[in-house]
Order: C-alpha cells, then sequence, then structure tokens
C-alpha cells in the first residue's frame, strides 16, 4: 500500500489517541485492530488516503477539537513508551508484517457506547473493550 510520511505518523497518532489505555490489559491486538479498520478504510475506498480516513470529522474522536484526546496526540512523542508501541504497529501493519485481526472490519466502537450503526448488528470481532463490526 502507498503511503505518506503524513499517512504514517497520522495513523501512529491514532492508535495512540484511540486504544493506548488497552495495552497494558490486552496487549497489542487492541492496537492493531484500530490500526485494521483505518487500512480497511482505506482499501475500501472509504476516503483518498489514510491521513483522510482518520481525521474525517466524527469518525475517530481522538481527532475532534473538542475532544480531550486531541491535545495529548497532538503532543504525543516516542518518549513515551505506548507511543513507541503505536509506531511498532504501524510499521508492521503497513509493511504487510502483520495481518488484519480484524478479518476485513472497517468499524468499531468502544464497549460503554452503542451507536446508531451498531444497533441491529452483530460485531465480528471483540478486542479488548471494542466490538469490530464489517459493515461495506
Amino acid at each position: 500500500m502507498n503511503f505518506s510520511e503524513q499517512d504514517f505518523d497520522t495513523l501512529v497518532r491514532t492508535i495512540y489517541g484511540e486504544a493506548r489505555s488497552e495495552f497494558f490489559k490486552f496487549g497489542f491486538a487492541p492496537l492493531i485492530a484500530v490500526a485494521n479498520v483505518i487500512i480497511n478504510r482505506k482499501k475500501k475506498n472509504f476516503e483518498n488516503s489514510i491521513h483522510e480516513v482518520c481525521i474525517k470529522p466524527y469518525q475517530f474522536t481522538c481527532w475532534n477539537k473538542n475532544d480531550p484526546n486531541y491535545k495529548i496526540i497532538k503532543n504525543a512523542n516516542s518518549n513515551c513508551m505506548i507511543f513507541r508501541k503505536c509506531r511498532e504497529v504501524a510499521e508492521n501493519l503497513l509493511s504487510d508484517r502483520w495481518p488484519d485481526l480484524t478479518d476485513g472490519c472497517d468499524h468499531y466502537h468502544a464497549r460503554n457506547i452503542k451507536p446508531y450503526w451498531a444497533v441491529y448488528k452483530e460485531p465480528k470481532r471483540i478486542f479488548g473493550n471494542h466490538f469490530f463490526y464489517a459493515l461495506k
């Protein structure tokens, strides 16, 4: 897959913003699964780039400017061990060294919410505190 440095950086920050709290309890799987959804959306032409997939309004809440995670992801750097783990996930997925754990999922939500689009749907996979769906 073709991707730019901006795509890579945005993917890392999105993984960090969406799933960093999952790592210590559940390991790499939730981080990988979030990245899988982003990459699957790019492959399914939701947007033209990974960057565009991630920053599309209201898709990944960490990019909403009023979300508390926004400042955190903008300031994150490699001094943080979890941020380095997110970089590792992005590197391995974008180079096709790691598989798609979600089996093609393109949506997910946290366990504690139920968005309108998931009301009558069964998750295809569950990783950590997130439910994953293949809707497109």
